[in-house]
């Protein structure tokens, strides 16, 4: 049985308090006079991640694996694996591998909890980096797709679902889908709130916009939504923007988008069958489309700190909403029976320890 001490968050609120884990899960949370300048928060739970340490989930093989060990260094304890628009075979050859890699995890990789399958269900009209392979929504091609892998979410445009069967029986499956990559209009995006659609894919972008007369699926979802991701690197959306998001979408979580690039130097990287280009803290097609992110969770966390919201809320924000997102009751909060997922944070809300699944994990300080 291994303490970890600190000011820890718990669904109770902050308190001082010395956190011992045994078998892989919180055995209790014990008050204790320790030391406060240690914040004990939730590991980061990402449900939209391509890639990092250079590798893209698209790769297959053991690409999966080094994403997985990449993130956890830097206070991800769990992800879904996220594909990109491309041919099937290839996202199938992907999917296999996520699957296998989630089956078998090592202890310093963070949890596989399934896949986010971006596309192919999308429209031409908002591809953003998403390459040109775009089918119609088929179950058929759904159901083969699943029996591959646990898909968890889908991002799918109203566009190529008009009639809303996909949408109903991946609901009915227990599939989250969102609005992603589209440029439907409102009442399209309302309408589609109001039927299954259960939330948004990178809010703000890659969607049609708000304007008064014309409020788009951002105005849709702002007015309608509970559920939405966003990529708080500050790059993708303005901070005014996400404080706006914040008040109006009570699950607004926070998810990194990463590329490839994400943990590796300034250089070109894959991202499905594009060639992106980090630089300056950014992700970009060669015609200076954003295309992912090279963000971390923790710099996610960061963030959202920096632009006013307080700690407890920028670890709901990071960990909490993405796990009640999911129906996962044991992740995202620090409670005795919780799966024992830690990030340790000093002062300057770094990370200084790790804990996965109840082993000690050496960080990657950011």
């Amino acid at each position: 049985m291994t303490p970890w001490e600190g000011r820890v968050l718990t669904p109770e609120g902050p308190r001082a308090a010395r956190v011992r884990v045994e078998d892989g899960r919180i055995q209790s949370v014990e008050e204790a006079c320790v030391d406060e300048s240690r914040l004990i928060v939730p590991g980061f739970i990402d449900l939209h991640c391509h890639g990092g340490g250079g590798a893209d989930i698209m790769d297959a093989g053991d690409a999966a694996r080094r994403v997985a060990e990449t993130h956890a260094r830097t206070g991800t304890t769990a992800f879904l694996a996220t594909t990109m628009t491309s041919p099937l075979d290839e996202i199938e050859r992907a999917l296999a591998a996520a699957e296998a890699a989630s089956r078998t995890q090592r202890p310093g990789e963070a949890a596989i909890l399934g896949v986010h399958l971006e596309g192919p269900f999308i429209s031409r009209d908002k591809l953003g980096a998403q390459p040109d392979f775009v089918i119609p929504g088929d179950v058929v091609v759904m159901q083969r797709l699943m029996d591959l892998a646990r898909i968890k979410v889908v991002t799918c445009a109203p566009e190529a679902d008009p009639d809303g069967a996909l949408t109903r029986w991946l609901s009915e499956q227990g599939v989250r889908v969102q609005i992603g990559h589209s440029s439907c209009d409102y009442e399209t995006a309302r309408r589609c709130f109001e039927s299954g659609r259960h939330g948004v894919t990178h809010m703000f972008n890659a969607m049609s916009p708000l304007n008064h007369r014309a409020p788009g699926i951002v105005g849709a979802a702002l007015a309608h939504a509970t559920y939405a991701e966003l990529i708080p690197d500050l790059i993708h959306v303005h901070p005014g923007a996400v404080r706006a998001a914040l008040r109006a979408i009570p699950g607004l979580y926070a998810i990194t988008d990463a590329t490839a690039a994400a943990g590796m130097p300034d250089g070109d990287y894959r991202l499905g069958h594009q060639t992106v280009r980090k630089c300056d803290n950014g992700v970009r097609l060669a015609d200076g489309t954003l295309a992912g992110s090279c963000l971390t969770m923790v710099e996610a966390f960061r963030n959202l700190v920096a632009i006013g919201l307080g700690v407890e809320e920028a670890s709901r924000r990071t960990s909490t909403l993405a796990a009640d997102y999911l129906g996962l009751k044991d992740r995202g909060r620090i409670f005795p029976g919780a799966v024992a997922d830690l990030v340790v944070l000093n002062e300057s809300l770094e990370c200084v320890s790790l804990v996965l699944r109840g082993h000690e994990v050496e960080p990657v300080v950011q």
